[in-house]
């Protein structure tokens, strides 16, 4: 087969993909943007003309803090939901055969109850008087004064809960194709079982890892239900003023201002984490190509 069509049959395998990505990401972002620059209409939609009344509205003082909040409990959402699913990767993939599905099975049982119902159970949990409050104060870890619902560290705790599988699957799926017999010869070396992990497991993982970062980054930076049910008004992140500007204030111009701040918040670790992956391809094809 000529190399012209190799190219041809390769285009009209990926076309689909890429009309999908242009019908429910392209076309729906550039309507986002056009939206922005609109002015608002009295009635709830958008009125004529071009204006920047919108991103000057950004400017007010509360929007900025938002946005950090945002920043930090999705990046911190992440962490934790990695450094949690690194280890329970590993000892899933080192486990006997036998057990991996079913393991594997405790990962996606989560996924057959509504993300909705999670949430509320949660909510119940933290509750003044749920069980997780209960326990605390018998331990005297916490007083009974102590309010677990409705602040920050609540829409971590309820966002590192429903997004951990998220993590473990890409990681899972990266920890079981990797050779475990690297491990055993790092290990006979002379390398302690820590330094096997983190200099042979660790970089064998690196792809599983990224996907596993952005499958979690991506949707925190967006989640405003998990805010909404147990943050307070102090816990709101930018979904939350989205979703406000567009069903209580009828905003449509400013919620797709805020919109843009939530797209370049998810393009930007998208388009790093893409740069990293293309760096680490690089060597190995050039070494590929120095090999007699």
């Amino acid at each position: 087969m000529s190399a012209r069509r190799v190219a041809a049959a390769e285009l009209a395998a990926t076309l689909p993909s890429f009309a999908w990505l242009a019908v429910f990401f392209v076309v729906p972002t550039l309507l986002v943007f056009a939206v922005a620059f609109r002015p608002a209409d009295p009635f709830g939609g958008v009125g004529p003309g071009w204006t920047l009344q919108s991103l000057r509205d950004l400017g007010n003082p509360s929007y900025p803090a938002i946005v950090w909040r945002t920043v930090w409990v999705s990046v911190a959402t992440t962490v934790l939901c990695v450094l949690l699913a690194v280890p329970t990767a590993y000892a899933m993939a080192r486990a006997p055969l036998r057990w991996r599905r079913p393991l594997l099975l405790l990962v996606i049982v989560p996924f057959w109850t509504s993300f909705l119902v999670r949430v509320f159970a949660w909510k119940t949990l933290l509750h003044p008087d749920g069980a997780v409050k209960g326990l605390l104060v018998a331990l005297g870890v916490v007083s009974p004064e102590a309010t677990l619902l409705y602040n920050v560290g609540a829409v971590l705790l309820v966002s590192v809960h429903t997004d951990l599988p998220f993590a473990i699957l890409p990681i899972y799926a990266a920890a079981e194709k990797f050779d475990q017999r690297l491990i055993e010869a790092a290990r006979d070396l002379g390398a302690g079982g820590w330094c096997a992990f983190r200099r042979v497991f660790l970089p064998g993982i690196s792809r599983g890892v990224q996907n596993a970062v952005l499958m979690v980054l991506i949707p925190v930076l967006g989640s405003y239900v998990v805010p909404d049910i147990v943050g307070g008004t102090g816990s709101e992140l930018l979904g939350n003023k989205i979703a406000q500007r567009v069903f209580v204030d009828r905003n449509l111009p400013l919620a797709g201002a805020v919109s843009i701040v939530l797209i370049l918040a998810v393009l930007l670790p998208l388009l790093a984490v893409l740069a990293l992956q293309r760096q680490t391809k690089r060597p190995a094809g050039r070494d590929a190509k120095e090999r007699p």
